[in-house]
């Protein structure tokens, strides 16, 4: 475990954090550094090497949390934003538990990217350029980006807890316009693992050929039609569906603050006995693993969803407190500035018996959603709009016309009962989420999955 803070250190910091009472007290230190670097136009540009440091304290005292942050591991710093955490309070001292270290395995990393020189990223970045222009003279623009993070905490409570992790990950993107008269169509990948430089060992250029392949296939689009209808969902980033519409719902300050369409459906069938579902923080080297969440907690693989049931929410440190429950290792923040909250890690639909192919036949006529652009979900509610990025039309059962300017309209519940298929072909693509004004790296997943009735909303005439 790499220790940012000392032992003692770390317990003066959580004794004077509730020095005027309060029954829960954390300290939370990291050091970060990254590199991030684009070529646009076939010119390296962008070029930006960061690092930071320092650490957030809280106090939880009922239903009420104060923090403070500081740039900076002095241990005078530390204690400073912990008087500062808990000049609010005004009852009695609380005393924190000795501090016992818990060990920590962290995701094994081959090839530290720090160690590679930036000439051999801007060379992988060269080849992505040359890879994607060479897939068309209708390739106008090519863009492509490389970002590196190292980030290593260290984190204490007043229960007692003293651990830490070290995490690194890896991330290219590629982005292709094409053009063709005054049409204009864009295609995008990425390609992220919580790994080092050895990730882009195998055929990193491929993610350049399938953007620009996207921005071809595109060209020759028609409106998508509109109306009620068989809806394929394709692989991979597909599942960001499945993190929106259920997992979002799922994370427990949505429940508790009243603002989920699944509050008190624990038990209940949500969908139809060929679906399991889970938030797995532990899967091996995926985007949103790491061995511990943001609070400390050993990270793990909660199914969510069994056999069409829904058995389990996604829990924080407070959220399962207020429960009395365990954590399900889901507390996660951005940085060091910022409080925990309930996040998921590496959501997805498991592994079904259908292939795409056949699960593709058996619509007449139908959509195929491959991946999305942006969306909106209330959780409350569960009502859904999503845009699609590259779809197509399914005829006879057979994929035909790409479409453009179609979106997914729908209920999150509604959506969910009528999944009839699941596709045995998952793997997994990486997402960066936004809540509460934080982003977290997190995993998306699912093999094809197809949803028996859904509105489609197109641009035909």
């Amino acid at each position: 475990m790499s220790e940012l803070l000392d032992q003692e250190v770390a317990a003066r910091v959580l004794s004077r954090a509730l020095a005027n009472g309060g029954r829960f007290a954390e300290v939370f230190a990291e050091r970060r550094g990254g590199l991030t670097m684009a070529i646009d136009e076939s010119r390296i540009e962008s070029v930006q090497a960061g690092a930071e440091e320092g650490a957030g304290v809280r106090v939880v005292d009922g239903a009420t949390t104060y923090f403070a942050h500081v740039d900076g591991l002095e241990p005078a710093e530390l204690e400073r934003a912990a008087d500062e955490a808990a000049s609010a309070l005004r009852s009695g001292r609380t005393e924190p538990r000795p501090l016992t270290a818990r060990t920590v395995v962290p995701v094994p990393i081959a090839v530290a990217p720090e160690g590679v020189p930036a000439a051999r990223k801007a060379e992988l970045l060269r080849e992505l350029d040359q890879r994607g222009r060479d897939m068309g003279a209708e390739v106008a623009q090519f863009t492509a980006s490389y970002a590196e993070a190292r980030r290593v905490v260290t984190i204490a409570n007043s229960d007692g807890l003293f651990t830490g992790d070290d995490r690194t990950r890896t991330r290219i993107g590629a982005q292709a316009v094409a053009r063709r008269g005054d049409k204009v169509e864009t295609g995008a990948e990425t390609l992220g693992a919580h790994r080092g430089f050895e990730l882009l060992e195998d055929d990193p250029g491929l993610i350049a050929e399938q953007a620009a392949r996207k921005a071809l296939t595109l060209l020759d689009a028609r409106p998508a039609p509109s109306g009620t209808m068989p809806v394929v969902v394709g692989g991979g980033f597909g599942g960001v569906l499945f993190h929106e519409m259920t997992g979002h719902g799922l994370e427990i300050d949505h429940i508790h603050k009243g603002a989920s369409v699944y509050i008190g459906k624990l038990g209940e069938q949500v969908a139809q006995p060929l679906l399991n579902a889970y938030d797995d923080g532990r899967l091996p080297n995926e985007w949103g693993s790491d061995a511990i969440d943001d609070e400390g907690q050993p990270t793990q693989q909660t199914k969510v969803i069994e056999d069409g049931r829904l058995i389990s929410y996604l829990y924080d440190h407070l959220g399962a407190e207020r429960d009395g429950v365990a954590s399900t290792g889901n507390g996660r923040r951005e940085s060091f500035r910022h409080l925990p909250l309930p996040r998921m890690t590496n959501t997805y639909i498991a592994p079904g018996e259908t292939t795409p192919e056949a699960m593709i036949a058996a619509v007449k006529n139908g959509f195929y959603a491959v991946s999305f652009g942006g969306g909106q979900v209330d959780p409350a509610t569960g009502d859904f709009v999503f845009g699609v990025s590259e779809g197509y039309l399914i005829e006879d059962g057979r994929v035909t016309s790409p479409c453009t300017g179609a979106t997914l309209i729908g209920n999150c519940l509604d959506a969910l009962a009528a999944i009839d298929a699941v596709g045995d072909d998952f793997f997994m693509k990486t997402g960066i989420c936004g809540k509460g004004g934080q982003k977290v790296p997190v995993g998306t997943g699912q093999g094809h999955v197809r949803v028996g009735k859904m509105t489609v909303g197109g641009t035909q005439l």
